[in-house]
């Protein structure tokens, strides 16, 4: 019977193993396409069957993405962008989660559940009338225009707010009871103790801003405001999309991603496990 429930056990394991390793690899391989392409010539990159490793490797393609385009502007426009959207995020979301998490008040959890509501809505579905309304302030082509959307996150608010109600109110009623405010509170006592969180939500906060593509799209209209994730489109023209730039240009965007993510996946994984904390 040990030994029926011993190789059952086995059995499982390779299987698991199996399909993770698998996941692995599909999650992997666009990745390595993608670097591998970047060296290629652009006759060898749309050659049929493709090859895998590069038959005559060169850096020209990356010379030719800073050359052709100003992507150093891009890449100042993006940090711009992703920097102040995330420092934004992580300002309100943990004062909105705060006073969602420890401040009582009438319709209070409406009005959360109406926040958490649009969590399933991306930007996209409401994208005309914020369009309309940085219009109305000439905020079009600008830097307030791009940031605009971003000024506030329905995830960076649930996820501050599951964190602050971890917090014992016993605490929070200490301070209170010694004439503390409840800004004094929030800055000197729940901000400390709610670090691991902050972190979490402003590297998910810059990775998701600093890759948005359809805002940057509407909201801009000339060159120098573009983004990097607009300074890639540029590379597909009308009858033709030049692969080998552009996987040269999509290496160089993803680098400061995965350097971020490879610096702070300990962060990111607390943060989303910190989701599921009392709620």
């Amino acid at each position: 019977m040990n030994r029926s429930l011993l190789k059952v056990s086995k059995a499982s394991e390779i299987v698991k193993h199996f399909f993770l390793i698998l996941g692995v690899i599909f999650s992997v391989f666009p990745f390595v396409w993608m670097i591998l392409t970047a060296f290629k010539p652009e006759a060898e990159a749309i050659l049929w069957p493709p090859r895998f490793l590069p038959m005559n490797p060169t850096l020209q393609n990356f010379v030719d993405v800073f050359t052709r385009w100003p992507f150093l502007r891009f890449f100042l426009n993006s940090f711009v962008f992703a920097g102040v959207s995330t420092f934004t995020i992580v300002l309100t979301s943990s004062a909105a989660g705060y006073a969602f998490a420890k401040i009582k008040f009438r319709g209070r959890e409406i009005l959360f559940f109406i926040f958490l509501a649009t969590m399933i809505l991306p930007l996209e579905t409401y994208m005309i009338p914020v369009y309309l309304f940085v219009n109305r302030f000439g905020w079009i082509n600008t830097h307030q225009g791009l940031i605009f959307p971003y000024i506030i996150m329905s995830f960076g608010l649930f996820l501050m707010r599951q964190t602050i109600q971890t917090i014992p109110d016993e605490l929070i009623d200490a301070a209170r009871i010694d004439g503390c405010s409840e800004f004094r509170i929030f800055r000197s006592l729940v901000l400390p103790l709610s670090k691991g969180s902050l972190s979490a939500l402003a590297i998910y906060a810059f990775i998701t801003v600093y890759g948005s593509f359809t805002w940057p799209l509407i909201i801009t209209t000339t060159q120098d405001m573009y983004t990097t994730e607009l300074g890639l489109a540029m590379f597909q023209k009308a009858f033709f999309t030049e692969y080998a730039l552009t996987m040269a240009g999509a290496t160089i965007t993803s680098l400061p991603l995965i350097i971020i993510f490879l610096l702070f996946q300990r962060n990111i994984i607390e943060g989303i496990t910190l989701t599921g904390l009392k709620g």
